[in-house]
């Protein structure tokens, strides 16, 4: 694809998001989710893979789709209550269609079908993109609705997703599709805790992405795909595969890495909310992921090609380890040591 195409696409990526942050009226916000859908469907496509098309397709029709109910949702209150305002989405029907079409937006179950049949069909390049920043518009939405939302509709979203992601992981052997019902457990995490202490949401989503980019740029590296493909990579690529399985750790909430500070902070939220179930039943949904985390770096250190590699091995020729992939897994292992402060600056 011709480099300025490519620009330009991910400036009306840039656009798009920033549009919806901007906004206070809820048809700019559905314009700025519109330019994000439109401006990443050429860079889904541009491996002219039948997979990719298929992707792509299932991607807008889900897109189309949410952003369709949205719109209704946004109309009825303006019809009902006469109010445009994205903080005065007051009407009970309005504000619970519009939740759930934000929710589809981002794969939260039960919409959530559509996630990982789609990344499954893109590269890890466009993945990452997917899994990340094509999730801060509609989250800074969420984000803005949650006081007018029904508590007990995000608490079973959140215990929904938290549950899919772990089961759905579990017999998976693409790796895409394992971090897409990871993306959607993590998803659940947020929702849960929104309404009681939505800067911890905030939080959550950051170290999220950071984690989620390091592990993505880790992977692409080693063009790692499937689970088999990374138990022959530890001759190749040590330095890699450690750093893949640090930040798949961390994405499982292992402690000491950075990924156990948001699960942390919000069992401690549930608890100080009196909802010792509900933080019960998120800690042990929570085990489900770990488990399949785990059979990755089981898979990627633990285990040894049936046959000899008589190659030499590349790190001791070149480095492919580049700067933001550096940044990221620092990010991802060692935050930990911060929480207090991060506490502090939410507090």
């Amino acid at each position: 694809m011709n480099p300025w195409v490519i620009f330009i696409l991910i400036a009306s990526l840039g656009l798009g998001t920033t549009i919806t942050f901007a906004s206070s009226h809820w048809l700019l916000a559905w314009m700025g989710l519109e330019i994000n859908t439109l401006a990443i469907i050429p860079l889904m496509t541009q491996h002219h893979h039948p997979r990719a098309v298929e992707a792509t397709t299932k991607y807008f029709l889900a897109q189309a789709a949410a952003a369709a109910v949205l719109l209704f949702a946004t109309t009825s209150n303006a019809w009902i209550m006469g109010e445009w305002h994205i903080q005065q989405l007051t009407h009970p029907m309005a504000n619970t269609v519009a939740m759930i079409s934000l929710g589809m937006k981002i794969g939260l179950a039960p919409t959530h079908l559509w996630l990982p049949e789609v990344l499954q069909g893109l590269s890890l390049t466009t993945g990452l993109i997917l899994s990340t920043w094509q999730k801060l518009a509609p989250m800074i939405l969420i984000y803005q609705l949650a006081p007018n939302v029904n508590p007990t509709i995000l608490l079973l979203m959140g215990l929904t997703s938290a549950f899919i992601g772990g089961w759905g992981g579990l017999n998976q052997t693409q790796l895409r599709k394992i971090l897409a019902y990871s993306s959607i457990a993590h998803m659940g995490w947020m929702m849960i805790v929104l309404k009681y202490f939505p800067e911890l949401m905030l939080l959550n989503l950051t170290v999220y992405i950071i984690m989620t980019s390091a592990t993505f740029m880790a992977l692409d590296a080693v063009s790692a795909t499937s689970i088999n493909a990374l138990s022959t990579m530890w001759t190749k690529a040590p330095a890699m595969i450690t750093i893949a399985m640090l930040t798949l750790l961390s994405l499982g909430g292992l402690p000491p890495l950075t990924g156990f500070m948001p699960k942390w902070m919000i069992l401690q939220e549930l608890t100080k909310q009196h909802l010792p179930v509900t933080a019960t039943i998120l800690a042990l949904s929570a085990l489900l992921s770990l488990f399949f985390y785990l059979r990755l770096c089981y898979s990627m250190t633990l285990t040894s090609i049936p046959n000899t590699n008589n190659n030499k091995a590349p790190w001791r020729l070149q480095t492919t380890i580049k700067t933001p992939l550096s940044l990221m897994t620092i990010a991802s292992v060692a935050m930990l040591p911060i929480t207090p402060a991060a506490m502090a600056l939410l507090t």
